[in-house]
C-alpha cells in the first residue's frame, strides 16, 4: 500500500536528478539566508554556484548539535518569524534545548513522511490510530498526528501514560493502530497481559514505533504479546519528526524519503564519505524545508543503507535500524559497546523478562567496571538458587562471547526496573563523578 506511489517508487536517474535540483535551491537558501551557513561557506571559499548537484555534496561542511547551541534560539531558521507557523524542541547537551522551526509547506511535507509510513504499514482511510507519544515540544504525538489525519484516519491523541486507560481505548474505541516508542508499546503488551485480555480480540493490527533504538528480539515480543505487525520508524526533531524513515511490512529496513533528504554514510572519525552497505554514522541533508534548511547533519546515529529496491516496490534506498550512537556508545576498558548488543543477548534467552539496565562505574583500581541488572520471571525468581546460578552464568558467557569483554551479571526481580512512559533510560553511568 502507497501514499504516494509516485514519488516512493521513483526512477533512480529522475530522483537523482531531483535531488540535485533541491540540493542547489537549498544551498542558495541556506547561504544567503542563515549567516552561520554564511560564515562556514565564507571560511572554506565555498561558493553556491559551486555545487551543480548531489556529487558535490562532499564539498558542503557539516552542520553539528552544537551549531543549534551556538545559534539559539532561531539562528540557523532561513525565514522571517511571521513564516514561522510551529516550534518545537528536544534536549541539548549543554542545558539549551536544541529548536527547530516549521513553515506552513514545512508541516504540510512531514505530514507526507509521516503518511508514508503508515501507509507502508497499511494504514489509510477506514483505520482509528491511537497516538502514545507524547504532545507537546516532543516531535512525535504531532508528528503522527498530522500523519494520521492526512491518511483520512481517526485519530485518538491519547498521548504517553495510564497505560491502563490505553488499553481500555483500544478496546472501546477500536484503533487499529498504535505508535509510541517500543518499550512503551511492549509495557502495554505486558500490561494486556497482566490483566489477562487475550490480543486476538484487540482491534489493532500494527504498531508504529521508533523514537529509540530497538532490536529484532524486541519486536517478537511486541508481536506475540499483542499479535500485531510491529513496524520501525526512524527521525529526529533537527531532520524533521518521525518520518524520515519508514519500514514497510516486508520489515527489511527502513525507506529514507529521498526526494526530501539525501542520506550519506561517513566515517566517523575522517568525516570521509562511505560507500552503501558500510556501517558508519549517519548524515542528512534536507531539500525541502524552509524554515529550517539543514546541510550535513551529523545525527552521531550508527548504520548503513542499502540501494537494492525493496520487495514492496519502493525504490528509496533503506538503512538498516540504528545499531547505536557515535556519543553513547560505552567504551569499557577499551572495548567499544552498544545497548543494544546486550539487549539481543538477554532477548534471546529464556526466564528472563525483556527489561534490563547497564550500570556502569570504576572499582578501587579506578578500572572501569560493568554490570547488567536483568529482571528475571516470577517463576524462576521464585525456584531454585540453583535455577539462578544456571541462568547466571549463562548470560555471562553470552555476554562474554559476544562483547569480548566480561561484565557482571545481577538478576532482579520482575518489576524491579523502572519503566518508562517515553525512552527508557537503559544506561546508569557513575564514572561521571570521578572525572
Amino acid at each position: 500500500m502507497y501514499w504516494d506511489k509516485q514519488h516512493e517508487c521513483m526512477d533512480r536517474e529522475a530522483l537523482t536528478k531531483l535531488q540535485s535540483e533541491r540540493l542547489c535551491a537549498t544551498v542558495k537558501r541556506a547561504y544567503e539566508n542563515v549567516p552561520a551557513y554564511t560564515k562556514k561557506f565564507d571560511e572554506i571559499g565555498l561558493k553556491p554556484e559551486d555545487i551543480k548537484g548531489i556529487e558535490d555534496l562532499h564539498k558542503i561542511p557539516f552542520t553539528v548539535k552544537t551549531d543549534f547551541r551556538d545559534n539559539y534560539p532561531f539562528g540557523l531558521f532561513a525565514t522571517d518569524m511571521d513564516d514561522v507557523v510551529r516550534v518545537h524542541a528536544s534536549s541539548g547537551t549543554t542545558g539549551k534545548a536544541t529548536v527547530v522551526g516549521y513553515t506552513k509547506n514545512d508541516i504540510d511535507c512531514w505530514a507526507t513522511m509521516v503518511a508514508r509510513q503508515l501507509a507502508a504499514g497499511g494504514v489509510g482511510s477506514k483505520d482509528i490510530v491511537q497516538v502514545a507519544y507524547g504532545y507537546g515540544l516532543f516531535t512525535g504525538g504531532l508528528g503522527l498526528h498530522y500523519g494520521a489525519e492526512k491518511v483520512g484516519a481517526t485519530v485518538i491523541p491519547i498521548s504517553t501514560g495510564n497505560t491502563k486507560r490505553q488499553i481500555t481505548m483500544l478496546q472501546d474505541m477500536g484503533a487499529t493502530a498504535i505508535a509510541g516508542t517500543p518499550s512503551y508499546i511492549l509495557h502495554i503488551g505486558e500490561t494486556v497481559k497482566e490483566m489477562g485480555i487475550d490480543p486476538k480480540t484487540l482491534p489493532v493490527k500494527v504498531s508504529i514505533m521508533g523514537a529509540e533504538p530497538w532490536t529484532e528480539e524486541m519486536r517478537k515480543e511486541i508481536e506475540e504479546l499483542l499479535d500485531i505487525d510491529a513496524l520501525d520508524i526512524y527521525g529526529l526533531s533537527e531532520v524533521m519528526g518521525p518520518g524520515v524513515s519508514y519500514e514497510c511490512l516486508e520489515k527489511h529496513g527502513l525507506h529514507i524519503n529521498e526526494d526530501m533528504l539525501i542520506a550519506e554514510i561517513i566515517d566517523p572519525d575522517t568525516g570521509e564519505q562511505l560507500p552503501d552497505g558500510k556501517q558508519g554514522e549517519l548524515v542528512f541533508t534536507s531539500l525541502t524545508k524552509e524554515a529550517l534548511p539543514l546541510l550535513r547533519y551529523r545525527t552521531k546515529d550508527i548504520t548503513y543503507l542499502d540501494p537494492e529496491p525493496c520487495a514492496c516496490g519502493r525504490t528509496f534506498k533503506r538503512m538498516h535500524r540504528i545499531l547505536g550512537r557515535c556519543d553513547d556508545m560505552l567504551i569499557i576498558r577499551g572495548v567499544n559497546v552498544f545497548p543494544s548488543q546486550i539487549e539481543t543477548v538477554i532477548f534471546n534467552i529464556e526466564g528472563i523478562e525483556p527489561h534490563y539496565q547497564i550500570v556502569v562505574d570504576r572499582d578501587e583500581r579506578r578500572l572501569d567496571d560493568m554490570e547488567v541488572w536483568v529482571e528475571v520471571s516470577p517463576d524462576v525468581i521464585s525456584g531454585e538458587v540453583r535455577t539462578l546460578e544456571k541462568l547466571n552464568k549463562k548470560i555471562t558467557h553470552d555476554l562474554r562471547s559476544l562483547l569480548g569483554i566480561g561484565c557482571k551479571v545481577k538478576l532482579v526481580e520482575p518489576l524491579s526496573i523502572p519503566r518508562s512512559e517515553g525512552k527508557s533510560k537503559r544506561i546508569i553511568d557513575k564514572r561521571e563523578v570521578y572525572k
